[in-house]
């Protein structure tokens, strides 16, 4: 009675559902790496937070590139800030969505060098090729705090990056380009500013990055195995009621049959 698992149909399905088990399975590995990655870089975020502030230049220097290890470490510097070479990268969201820039200046450190500092973000002006006014600076000396942060590059970011502009207007945050700007010597990275906060709170500045949720992912890697396990499940009723439906067929057939032979032959007219 089973011999129907071997037709064209009944192939087709059981190689289908053979196929999609491995599929399943590798995709809730997928999300619960993914939920594993989400962990440990909450992990990470809480850690750097934490720790003690130390001088920016312990953690970087020109031509570094800021590993993930150190991403959002406090880190302080000293100097002076560079208005003249002050630049605003474009397509940038504030903490509600809305678009506008973050504003980019050079600190002028104590020996000539120059560490990129995020300011915040400033909503963008009803003409987009015009340099925006922008809060002005504390003059003199000062001391900075903020969170370190690894130069932008096209290929990470997926942002393309423009180089037909408008003056002191740029794409990406990156040092290399900055330094080109700057005409001194930059550390690589940049920082983004927490203390001293603006008068006027203007530039906003950049939140806290978010430590705290981890995602659907491991309730979709849970739901991919739940399926997995559906799959035989949902074979065997299917198998199961082909196999009663065919019985039941074969049982009328032969009662039908039965049935036929039974009735008396018809008397011809007349006999």
């Amino acid at each position: 009675m089973y011999r129907f698992l071997l037709s064209r149909q009944w192939v087709i399905l059981t190689l289908l559902g053979l196929a999609l088990i491995p599929t399943m399975i590798e995709l809730g590995f997928w999300q619960f790496h993914r939920h594993e990655h989400k962990v440990a870089q909450n992990a990470l975020i809480a850690d750097n937070l934490d720790a003690k502030p130390v001088p920016v230049t312990e953690l970087t220097s020109p031509g570094h590139t800021v590993p993930r290890a150190d991403y959002w470490r406090t880190v302080t510097a000293t100097g002076r800030f560079d208005p003249a070479h002050e630049v605003v990268v474009r397509r940038r969201t504030s903490s509600d969505d809305r678009i506008g820039y973050h504003v980019l200046i050079p600190l002028i450190l104590k020996d000539g060098r120059a560490v990129i500092v995020n300011r915040g973000w400033i909503p963008a002006g009803d003409d987009q090729y015009a340099f925006p006014r922008i809060p002005a600076t504390p003059k003199g000396e000062v001391t900075i705090t903020g969170r370190l942060k690894a130069d932008e590059t096209a290929a990470a970011s997926g942002i393309k990056d423009l180089r037909d502009l408008p003056p002191r207007q740029v794409m990406l945050i990156n040092s290399e380009q900055q330094q080109e700007l700057v005409g001194r010597t930059v550390l690589g990275g940049y920082i983004e500013l927490t203390s001293p906060v603006p008068s006027g709170g203007s530039p906003q500045a950049v939140p806290t990055p978010d430590h705290s949720e981890i995602g659907p992912h491991m309730a979709y890697a849970v739901q991919w195995w739940l399926f997995v396990a559906a799959v035989p499940v949902g074979w065997l009723i299917l198998v199961r009621n082909e196999r009663r439906d065919r019985i039941a067929a074969a049982k009328k057939k032969a009662d039908d049959e039965a049935a036929a032979r039974s009735e008396p032959e018809p008397v011809p007219a007349g006999a």
